[in-house]
């Protein structure tokens, strides 16, 4: 589990092809020192478990299944990655609750700096419509934001200057695609709520429908 407050900006080593999976190596300072062999990392907010580590560099294996649906196969040497360990029972839950699994990719529509802050239209595929709410929470390449914005077919966020330059936030253009992790809640209400239809009739998820059960 993690909590979407990036830690380190990593940068890939290198990507290579080995029968049906990718490997994956990362750089990094703060994040690499303390990983082992096993240990679960997020890289862009795809959650990856570390199968050798070096100095100041961890190999993590990618799985198709991970490569159709995040954007990892798309890096390159150089490229750099938002990276967060996972979080510790102890620990202040600064961010929400993200899990590393990626839901679909979204694509930046927009980049504009307002005032002191930039916004970013994003893009969603129309399965993740029941899953945003306005003020509520979205995890963007790992990244814990709350959508300020939301219509049919993207939604913004505004993101503080600490954000944008401590992620890779700053170095995003519009057309760029990133992954997105709707919150975890949203996706247990929609679930009991499906499993309600056969007692309650068919039950359509809207928004409107969601406001009116309390839960938007």
């Amino acid at each position: 589990m993690f909590t979407g407050l990036i830690e380190e900006v990593g940068q890939v080593g290198w990507m290579r092809r080995e029968g049906g999976i990718a490997k994956l190596a990362i750089k990094g300072q703060r994040t690499t020192s303390s990983l082992a062999i096993g240990d679960s990392i997020a890289v862009n907010g795809s959650c990856l478990t570390v199968t050798r580590t070096a100095h100041a560099l961890f190999e993590a294996d990618l799985s198709e299944e991970t490569l159709a649906r995040t954007t990892l196969g798309e890096l390159q040497a150089g490229d750099p990655v938002n990276l967060e360990r996972p979080c510790r029972p102890t620990d202040r839950l600064g961010g929400h609750f993200v899990t590393g699994h990626i839901d679909r990719v979204g694509t930046i529509r927009e980049i504009r700096k307002t005032g002191g802050m930039w916004w970013f239209s994003i893009a969603y595929p129309e399965t993740l419509r029941v899953l945003l709410v306005e003020k509520g929470s979205v995890a963007v390449d790992g990244i814990s934001l709350t959508v300020a914005g939301l219509d049919d077919r993207s939604f913004g966020v505004a993101i503080i200057p600490r954000t944008y330059h401590d992620t890779t936030l700053g170095r995003k253009v519009a057309g760029q695609r990133v992954n997105l992790e709707a919150d975890l809640l949203g996706k247990y209400v929609v679930r009991y709520l499906e499993g309600l239809g056969p007692l309650m009739g068919k039950v359509t998820l809207t928004e409107s429908r969601l406001r009116d059960l309390g839960f938007a």
